[in-house]
């Protein structure tokens, strides 16, 4: 993705100048993820999964604590309990995961939702709403990049490499879900002002009609 790493620079440092002048909590977690680049709100959400034993898509206090711990977030314990009440809203002690990362991830307009999940339907061409290395082949050409041709990488290491960019850089598992490319270009999408050129950006990029 070419200007991606650009604008992972220009995001992070953005994030940090922004955290010091917001009180808000939600805005401030929000904030110390972008802060990591675009990955940094999934990287959160992989950390959270892993801790959901039960596999029952909610979180208790006590999980959420320990999962902004685990991330290193950097949060007082009185502002991470203001973060859990504001997600519980009906005073159940669990919260949904989903509406969690739902309400974190920077706000989109359906014009951006829309061009993100074009660029996942091409990519996704078994359409079982995972892309894998499977469903690169044919749409993205690996012979084109640089450590391709100078014979360092083969080109299912190209792309590997590719699909590692979407995926949380501590659990690298070479599938990128529907949930993770959103996330990924929500944060993308933060650092570039207008629908249009972000629109734009995408349709080159994916070589979308």
């Amino acid at each position: 993705m070419a200007g991606t790493a650009r604008h992972d620079r220009e995001m992070a440092i953005n994030a940090k100048r922004q955290l010091s002048a917001t009180s808000d909590p939600v805005e401030r977690l929000r904030l110390q993820c972008l802060a990591r680049g675009s990955s940094g709100i999934k990287g959160l959400s992989r950390t959270f999964r892993i801790m959901d034993d039960d596999n029952n898509r909610t979180l208790d206090l006590k999980e959420f604590m320990k999962g902004l711990n685990d991330y290193g977030v950097l949060i007082e314990k009185d502002e991470a309990l203001k973060l859990f009440q504001h997600f519980d809203r009906d005073g159940s002690g669990q919260i949904d995961f989903d509406e969690f990362l739902i309400t974190l991830r920077p706000p989109m307009s359906n014009a951006r939702k829309e061009v993100i999940m074009q660029a996942f339907r091409k990519l996704d061409k078994t359409g079982d709403g995972v892309i894998t290395i499977e469903d690169l082949r044919g749409v993205y050409n690996a012979k084109n990049h640089p450590k391709y041709q100078n014979g360092e990488w083969t080109e299912e290491q190209v792309f590997r490499k590719f699909l590692d960019s979407f995926d949380s850089p501590d659990d690298k598992d070479g599938q990128v879900t529907k949930e993770e490319f959103m996330n990924y270009y929500a944060g993308v999408s933060a650092s570039i002002d207008t629908d249009i050129y972000f629109i734009i950006m995408m349709k080159n990029a994916w070589k979308l009609n």
